[in-house]
């Protein structure tokens, strides 16, 4: 008994099976944790060293080459980058994708431990960190209130960041602005040589009369007493009042040679949020928590705050969960009105309201069948995932619409609806399964398919495969119950107010069938101009392929600008801030739509370092549908304003722009240029020939490179000798003049059961003037005190703020936005110009960030689709139990070139990953038409003995309206995502016009092509077997 015969038969049996999975579709449905992309683990792991004192040069041959080199041989490693700066190394191990990364990074521990003892001494303990998603903010607060900096900076420390922390799902809340307590001991540098005291002798003191400790346990009677000794300070007074020393047995106090004051960390950067000073928090998520629930979660604690605390407010400026949610809701109105779209066109083609309700069931029954697959697997409802079943929703339909119309069929025929059902059902599940099956095997590539690519829309492939399952089952048993209970076959009431309608839409439908059969008369007749004129067609497309952009994934509008700038090396922060302060000015006036500026003065936002001399300004914009321009279009406009600027680079773009995507990429820039080779101004000047290249190609903007000037400096160099001579080490000397200039941590202040550090240095005066600076007395061990300036040297020097490295070579990057051109062109561009380059036999000159990863992530589709192609062919083989009709059937899908080349062009739309991924997808769905009309032929002449050209005319004319049903329910499903009208749209826009454009093309030609060609193929064969049986008798008029 058949699937079809078996649901017919026990029909109460059938209802309680769906009525399960819509229960249980339903609670997976509100169960489902909501995001913008899926959770995805990138396989990088970073070991950070710090070595305080140490020059960027020194560090990458003591600290980075050795740990490169441990490294290296880690199995599964991808690439290796690092950078050095001072003091500071940090060694990047990106793995390939599947990778998994606890075992990755036991490896790397394991590696790290063994080289351990090569590296310096006084270096800290490599430190390893994970890669993960989250680590980027989810929210953005600014705080504002009536106290001052210091008290409001401490106020959020102590009130607001810990009841943040604890909301569900927030792994870290970071807080920027404000100004923190320090307590600063500024000593004076002439009674410090007056009275021959150095300034190690203060800090010792400092350190040993601040002590809490513990002297044992004392019995008086029946009790067991602690001793501790209480010498922790609790008052500036006792800070002043420590004895640093005796002078002819006179106490020297703190006080008789420094100034202590209780103030706050020296100012090295500043936040503004809205032009005003402020206190800025960034929220952070837990590792695989729901972005939306955390956001609500945050929302709710921020009332409950404002609430009870009524001098200070805390406000979002910005919330990425919004974007999701817009973006979640966009793909939804999408499907929704899609599916709308579908049923009227059953409508339409059906004229019949049963027939098309029964139909039209198969939408949301196979949706909410997918939510609950979707959640037993795990996944995540983002724009993949919705959007795949946004994709899905016309072909929902395709196998109930070829189930109804042959049941629909039988039943005119005066079968009655049991019959009709189990017979209509049977005749076709065979080519619908095939047609199913087609659509489904192309995604068996992308699910194997490594690298970004694969694990990004891995999820689609799952999420259309089960909803295409779902469909089929609800095809062969859902439809043929309701067919068998409710398919009526009646005169039509002609006094009725639909009779007209229908009895027009029957009259042309039949024209259309007719004219149809007609032009497949005459295709026959003319194989040749048909065959001909539809290569001409193909040849067409190839030759306007060159005209179709290329890039690796569409620009998104998250409604966010960003601004950085950098002034040359060595610039104050006063510098800076008046730079951000005209930056500001800038934006307030050319951005109407900004809803919040924030800025970061001294925020290193520049591109090599950048420290005091560099800053960034993040515009967040009123929501999508409140601004006639994108996110792109702001940060382009902005750009000719700067043109006046000297001395500073700044850079505008567009925020957001789909950072997943670019996630391997060392740049956030989506063009760049590596130079590797080990001299660094000979790489410097090469990357300077390199800019002025880029800068030369139309659509290219803000071309910088990764290394910035050296920034002015004076070595101290230690005389080693004298300083021995005098029983001082290099270490003493240094430290001295640490502390002289940037200040010592002597100790820490405890108040409240808070922290606070207590930093000793020469007062102002005296640390900001070099000649004062050389006069810092140093005690030796002797007693005798003598001035710094016998025992060192000053040499200028310049040297470099960074060296970034990659796969064990030095490596200089040169990285510029796009604007108002294609990633694609621009790269053509480039590498022609690029070769008038005259590089060194040492040095190389690649591409890398988005093309490096389009590069790959194309290779990989590339495979998959062949291999996609490959398993279509051999599911219509064990189909039909022949080679030959399968291949007849792939002639429709180079067909879909034209389309797609066609839809591309006229709306202007860059081919990527995602259209990509939807042209994979046309290999299964374009042929799916082109199985039926072959299915069908070979039925009625091995059944119904028709004459092949009689098969192909009467054949055709019968599955015109179920091929024209299946093509438009799909193409019109589709339409509202093609026109991306809501956030996030963007990512969704080139899969749509892809498939729109692929299916209609190849639907239009095939139409007549597979006719023409299956004649062609069985002519001769047929003739040479039975002659009578290629024309046969004149077919059939209906």
């Amino acid at each position: 008994m058949s699937l079809a015969s078996s649901s017919i038969h026990r029909p109460i049996m059938t209802a309680v099976f769906y009525t399960i999975i819509i229960i249980l579709g339903g609670i997976a449905f509100f169960r489902l944790p909501i995001d913008l992309m899926p959770d995805v683990t990138y396989p990088a792991i970073t070991v950070r060293t710090t070595y305080e004192g140490v020059g960027p040069q020194e560090m990458e041959r003591l600290v980075t080459e050795p740990i490169e080199r441990a490294l290296g041989s880690v199995p599964g490693i991808e690439e290796i980058t690092s950078d050095s700066s001072e003091g500071s190394s940090s060694v990047r191990v990106n793995f390939t994708w599947g990778t998994d990364l606890a075992e990755a990074t036991d490896e790397v521990r394991s590696r790290i431990d063994r080289i351990r003892g090569a590296l310096p001494e006084d270096a800290d303990t490599p430190t390893i960190y994970k890669f993960d998603i989250s680590q980027f903010p989810i929210l953005f607060l600014s705080v504002s209130g009536d106290l001052d900096p210091r008290d409001l900076r401490y106020f959020v420390e102590d009130q607001i960041q810990y009841r943040l922390e604890r909301a569900k799902g927030v792994a870290a809340v970071n807080i920027r602005g404000g100004l923190r307590r320090e307590i600063h001991v500024d000593l004076n540098r002439d009674r410090l040589q007056s009275m021959q005291i150095g300034t190690d002798q203060v800090l010792a003191a400092l350190r040993r009369d601040n002590i809490q400790l513990p002297a044992g346990n004392v019995y008086e009677g029946d009790f067991e007493i602690l001793l501790r000794t209480q010498g922790e300070y609790s008052s500036m007074q006792q800070i002043e009042d420590t004895v640093v020393t005796l002078r002819n047995g006179v106490p020297v106090r703190v006080k008789d040679i420094a100034k202590v004051e209780d103030t706050h960390q020296e100012i090295r950067d500043y936040t503004r949020v809205d032009g005003k000073p402020g206190i800025r928090l960034s929220v952070n998520k837990q590792s695989g928590a729901n972005t939306v629930e955390v956001s609500q979660e945050v929302r709710k604690e921020i009332d409950r705050i404002n609430r009870d605390f009524q001098n200070i407010k805390l406000d979002v400026t910005m919330d990425t969960s919004k974007y999701i949610e817009n973006s979640i809701k966009s793909v939804r109105e999408a499907a929704l009105f899609g599916s709308i779209l579908a049923i009227f066109v059953l409508l339409l083609f059906l004229r019949n309201f049963r027939s098309s309700l029964i139909i039209s069931v198969a939408i949301p029954i196979s949706v909410i069948g997918t939510f609950a697959l979707m959640y037993f697997y795990g996944f995540t409802l983002n724009t993949i995932t919705f959007g795949g079943l946004a994709l899905g929703v016309g072909m929902l339909v395709d196998s109930a619409i070829v189930v109804l119309e042959n049941i629909f069929r039988h039943r005119e025929a005066g079968l009655d609806r049991k019959e009709a059902a189990i017979l209509g059902t049977r005749e076709v599940g065979p080519a619908i399964i095939a047609s199913a099956l087609t659509t489904v095997v192309v995604f068996l590539p992308v699910v194997f398919t490594g690298g970004m690519s694969g694990v990004m829309f891995k999820q689609l492939a799952y999420v259309v495969t089960f909803s295409l399952i779902c469909s089929l089952v609800v095809a062969l048993t859902l439809v043929p119950v309701l067919c068998s209970k409710f398919i009526k076959v009646r005169e039509p009431n002609q006094k009725s107010l639909t009779y007209r309608f229908v009895h027009l839409g029957g009259i042309l439908l039949d024209r259309l069938d007719g004219g149809y059969q007609r032009a497949i008369h005459w295709a026959l007749d003319h194989r040749k101009t048909v065959v001909v004129g539809t290569m001409f067609l193909f040849a067409g497309a190839i030759l306007l392929l060159p005209l179709v952009g290329v890039e690796l994934s569409p620009e998104t509008d998250e409604g966010e600008v960003r601004l950085s700038y950098e002034l040359p090396p060595g610039s104050t922060l006063e510098v800076s801030d008046a730079m951000a302060r005209r930056l500001e000015e800038i934006v307030k006036k050319s951005i109407p739509e900004a809803d919040h500026i924030m800025t970061e003065v001294g925020s290193g936002g520049g591109w090599g370092g950048g420290g005091v001399a560099s800053g960034s300004i993040r515009v967040v914009l009123v929501d999508k549908a409140h601004r006639t321009r994108t996110s792109q279009e702001i940060a382009d406009s902005l750009r000719p304003q700067f043109a006046g600027f000297t001395g500073v680079r700044i850079r505008s773009r567009a925020g957001g722009s789909n950072r997943m995507m670019r996630m391997t990429s060392s740049t956030e820039e989506r063009l760049s240029v590596e130079v590797r080779g080990h001299d660094l101004e000979e790489g410097y000047e090469l990357a300077l020939q390199v800019r002025r290249i880029m800068e030369t190609i139309p659509g290219v903007t803000d071309a910088l490179l990764s290394q910035s000037e050296g920034r002015p400096e004076n070595q101290v160099q230690i005389d080693r000798t004298k300083a021995a001579a005098l029983g001082l080490s290099v270490s003493e000397i240094a430290n001295t003049l640490r502390t002289t200039v940037g200040g010592t941590r002597a100790t820490m202040y405890r108040e409240h059961g808070d922290e606070f550090e207590v930093l000793v240095r020469y007062g102002e005066s005296d640390r900001m003037n070099l000649d004062k600076v050389l006069d810092t007395p140093i005690q030796t061990p002797s007693g005798k005190v003598i001035p710094l300036r016998s025992l060192v040297s000053l040499v200028p020097a310049e040297g470099p703020i960074e060296i970034e490295r990659k796969n064990n070579e030095r490596n200089i990057i040169v990285s510029a936005n796009l604007a108002d051109r294609d990633l694609g062109s621009v790269i053509e561009d480039l590498q022609y110009r690029l070769r008038e380059l005259s590089v060194p036999l040492d040095f190389a000159v690649l591409l890398g960030a988005e093309y490096e990863e389009q590069q790959r992530a194309f290779n990989d589709l590339i495979m998959s689709m062949i291999l996609a192609i490959v398993l279509v062919y051999l599911v219509m083989v064990a189909q039909f139990e022949s080679f030959r009709y399968p291949l007849i059937i792939m002639f429709s899908i180079p067909l879909a070139l034209v389309g797609v080349v066609l839809a591309l062009i006229l709306t202007d739309t860059t081919f990527n990953m995602q259209g990509f991924i939807g042209a994979i997808m046309l290999a299964g769905i374009v042929v799916n038409n082109a199985i039926v009309l072959v299915d069908y032929t070979n039925l009625l002449r091995r059944e119904h003995n028709y004459s092949l050209r009689q098969a192909l005319e009467v054949g055709g004319r019968r599955r015109l309206r179920p091929i024209l049903m299946t093509t438009l329910t799909t193409v019109l499903g589709l339409v509202p995502m093609a026109l991306g009208l809501g956030e996030g749209s963007e990512l969704q826009v080139p899969m749509a016009r892809v498939v729109i454009g692929g299916l209609l093309s190849s639907t239009l030609i095939t139409l007549l092509f597979i006719p023409t060609v299956y004649m062609m193929v069985e002519a001769k064969r047929v003739k040479e077997e039975a002659p009578e049986m290629v024309t046969g008798a004149e077919p059939a008029k209906s």
